[in-house]
């Protein structure tokens, strides 16, 4: 294998990948959106670009990421392969939440790399502890976060005003089908040029793994397919009342959350505007979120998860603090009906449940050392196919978030880096994960990624995807519910899949012909001031002094 050779890198630590040497020498050069696939390497990227610029800039370098394990495994990446020279302990250092800030006044003034979740950057910025001139080099990762009023927003905009050298590398491996929303971040960042690369082009084909795309369609029990139907007819009957109330909505088959937040919307402006039936409006929108949720659980999790929600509702409805929708709501006999239906149930009976572990034992017979992700959206879902896969022989471990939710408690950041690692030596060989682990982390390649239901975002689905495929070959299987909102999330995340990558395409032809910097710089003119120097440079000069190997 052909390492890269940098004076700033540890000799034999990185592979020499040409894309990666491409992207890199063109980041250089401005403000940069790289939008690469999991599992190809945007950290290296951000490495050769930060190396390059303290050899030929100096300043230090810092380091953008939404959650403290995300911090923690920027800091042991550079740790492990940054080759500074007159090396010190706090050359690599970390900001989180937990850093006292006069401890992170004094790191910063010695560090030259600085890895750090950006409210603490923002905090210390705002209360005056150090500038951001000295950053030669800002790296935003997950950067899709930068929209609406999220840290990186507000800290890209300090940073281009301060810095003296300013230079910002976005990374993701989904930006979103949302033009407008891609749009908004590559504003908010100040970005000029997009860098794109996916498993078909050329330079990234001989790094690349196959990867196979099953979808297994499962059939709905009759006992949650007679849930649902009447779970309908108490969402049909609501809608009817909001008929008479004089708001023009769909039927429920037609029934989108883009609809489900028009409504809401117009109800807000009507209470506003004085109108006292806009009261029971409100009301009987609250209870149809509640039962399309119920409906979604029915179909896509199971008789357990929708179980405990039932419980829930029953409980809000029968206490005295509950809401009229709540009261409501279970005093509808059809609600009782469904009472009685989902607690003569014992067990999971969603065959979901069962075909996952079927599938997960077949694969560890094909390979005892599998390493195997299940994805679900529900921490009940999680908590059950992990007492599931248990009863059934299977080592699974749950991974879920840090806030804890009625009886289930979170993982702390530190219990999800323990279960990652319990997870990479082997001790379990099926990680059960909620949308936590679709993020960033560094979660080991693994054999087998399962979605225990379709999901309607192309960022998350992205983002699962990724997690196999990256060091061997790997499969993906999305469990599919026919006739459910299971099919439709499916065909909806794979449209916006493609409009995501047909767009992020498009950018980047966009950027390479210059109208994307005119657009840019006019919005953020009041933050950068180019030199004499900065506009001789032709288009596809570099300005760094000395190019990357």
């Amino acid at each position: 294998m052909e390492t890269i050779q940098h004076p700033f890198i540890r000799p034999d630590t990185v592979e020499k990948r040409q894309y990666q040497l491409a992207v890199a020498m063109r980041a250089l050069e401005e403000n940069t959106l790289v939008v690469l696939p999991t599992g190809l390497g945007k950290t290296v990227i951000a490495l050769l670009v930060a190396a390059s610029r303290l050899l030929n800039e100096g300043g230090r370098i810092l380091i953008l990421a939404p959650t403290k394990p995300l911090v923690d495994q920027h800091l042991r990446f550079f740790e492990n392969t940054l080759n500074l020279p007159d090396p010190q302990d706090s050359d690599c250092v970390s900001f989180t939440g937990d850093t006292p800030p006069p401890k992170r006044t004094r790191l910063w003034e010695g560090c030259r790399v600085c890895c750090a979740t950006p409210q603490v950057i923002q905090n210390d910025v705002e209360q005056g502890r150090y500038t951001l001139s000295e950053v030669s080099l800002l790296i935003v990762d997950e950067c899709h976060r930068a929209v609406g009023n999220y840290a990186y927003t507000h800290l890209a905009e300090q940073y281009l005003e301060q810095a003296e050298k300013p230079l910002i590398l976005g990374m993701t491996a989904s930006p979103g089908s949302d033009q407008a929303r891609v749009g908004e971040v590559c504003t908010h960042l100040g970005i000029t040029h997009v860098e794109t690369r996916d498993e078909t082009d050329p330079d990234v084909i001989p790094y690349i793994h196959e990867r196979t795309l099953e979808v297994i369609p499962v059939e709905l029990p009759l006992p949650l397919k007679r849930i649902v139907q009447l779970t309908d007819a108490m969402i049909d009957s609501r809608l009817g009342t909001l008929a008479s109330l004089q708001y023009s909505l769909p039927k429920r088959e037609g029934l989108s959350m883009k609809t489900l937040s028009h409504l809401h919307a117009t109800i807000q402006e009507r209470i506003a505007a004085g109108d006292a039936r806009a009261y029971s409006a409100a009301s009987l929108y609250g209870e149809i979120m509640k039962l399309r949720h119920a409906v979604i659980l029915a179909e896509s999790q199971g008789s357990r998860a929708l179980s405990l929600y039932l419980e829930k509702l029953n409980t809000e409805g029968h206490s005295k603090k509950g809401s009229k929708a709540s009261q409501r709501m279970v005093a509808d006999h059809r609600f009782t009906e469904i009472t009685r239906i989902i607690t003569g149930i014992t067990g999971e009976i969603h065959p979901k449940a069962g075909i996952t572990a079927a599938i997960i034992r077949n694969q560890l017979i094909d390979d005892p050392d599998s390493k195997i992700i299940v994805f679900a959206s529900y921490r009940d879902s999680v908590s059950m196919l992990v007492d599931y896969l248990t009863e059934e022989g299977i080592t699974a471990c749950r991974f879920v978030g840090q806030a804890s939710k009625q009886k289930e408690k979170g993982l702390s950041q530190k219990k999800q880096i323990e279960a990652i690692q319990r997870f990479r030596g082997g001790e379990y060989h099926v990680l059960v994960a909620t949308s936590v682990g679709e993020e960033g982390l560094d979660i080991p390649s693994t054999d087998l990624v399962i979605f225990y239901e379709a999901v309607p975002s192309e960022i998350r689905s992205i983002q699962r995807k990724g997690r196999t495929g990256r060091s061997a070959a790997g499969r993906i299987i999305v469990l599919v519910t026919k006739g459910t909102s299971d099919e439709t999330f499916r065909w909806v995340s794979t449209r916006r899949e493609k409009a995501m990558a047909t767009g992020v395409r498009r950018l980047q032809e966009r950027s390479e012909k210059e109208e994307i910097k005119e657009e840019i710089q006019a919005s953020i003119g009041n933050y950068i001031t180019l030199s004499d120097d900065d506009t001789a440079h032709s288009p596809g000069e570099p300005q760094s002094k000395e190019p990357l190997p």
